[in-house]
């Protein structure tokens, strides 16, 4: 029985990469006990086509459609709405990105304080980073004027409503102080542009759930699932292989691979 390769792209560390799947071209899971089929070939393409749409590649969905028969998306446009939000936050652009997510929906940031927090956190972020790559860089104080105004502005006064908005914002204000090879590692994780992908990750979520949509891609819930019975297993003693893939982590990467899906 042939194996049927599938590459799912996603971001990670704020780049594009992508994830091989091997799938068998026929298969049954079955449950023992009831002796019922679970999945087919059918719910496989089910699973990745539902990936696509949920993380944003309507490209690949087409494409993924057109192989496998299943129904394309219905409205690209929705999706290319999500992928542009998602490119402008990888991008550093938050303030195109914000714009975006208003124009899809301007109760979203309305409604979740702690997105807005966090967006506007990382913009702040952005405006330290910029002042901090200056060729040469050696910033006097004065240079930090439009990060302490934009903090002013736009996160002082939301600090004083949550105890966890001061911190953040303490912490965010901290990096204009050290330089960036004497700061400490819980310093130097806000400007991994790791952060990027998180937000961005958070805020798909919320324009999926403001549409009345599942806020998370079923291939990620069975990933989750597989982690829990895997650690379940190794509670009761039953042998395992040491590591045993999951399908979305850097081992079963192809990095820096910028196309969209592939399938073969």
């Amino acid at each position: 029985m042939g194996l049927r390769i599938v590459v799912l792209p996603h971001w990670k560390a704020g780049r594009k990469r992508c994830v091989v799947l091997k799938l068998p071209r026929k298969t049954t899971w079955q449950n023992d006990s009831a002796n019922t089929s679970v999945s087919n070939k059918s719910d496989i393409n089910w699973v990745i086509m539902d990936y696509l749409v949920s993380e944003g590649y309507p490209g690949a969905a087409e494409k993924f459609a057109q192989e496998t028969n299943l129904p394309g998306p219905v409205d690209n446009e929705s999706i290319r709405e999500r992928v542009r939000v998602r490119n402008a936050i990888h991008g550093g652009r938050l303030d195109e990105a914000i714009e975006l997510i208003n124009e899809i929906d301007p109760e979203i940031l309305d409604n979740n304080h702690l997105l807005h927090f966090h967006l506007l956190q990382l913009q702040l972020i952005e405006i330290i980073r910029t002042i901090l790559a200056k060729p040469g860089s050696n910033p006097a104080a004065t240079d930090f004027l439009p990060a302490i105004k934009f903090a002013t502005e736009q996160l002082s006064p939301r600090a004083p409503t949550d105890p966890k908005y001061q911190q953040a914002l303490e912490r965010t204000m901290a990096l204009m102080i050290f330089p960036p090879e004497k700061m400490t590692p819980e310093f130097k994780e806000l400007l991994d542009e790791e952060l990027r992908r998180k937000v961005a990750v958070d805020v798909n979520r919320a324009i999926l759930e403001s549409r009345g949509e599942r806020s998370e891609a079923k291939i990620r819930q069975l990933i989750k699932a597989r982690a829990w019975a895997e650690q379940e297993a190794k509670a009761a003693k039953v042998g395992l292989p040491a590591y045993v893939p999951l399908g979305l982590d850097a081992a079963d990467e192809v990095g820096g691979v910028d196309g969209d899906a592939m399938v073969s």
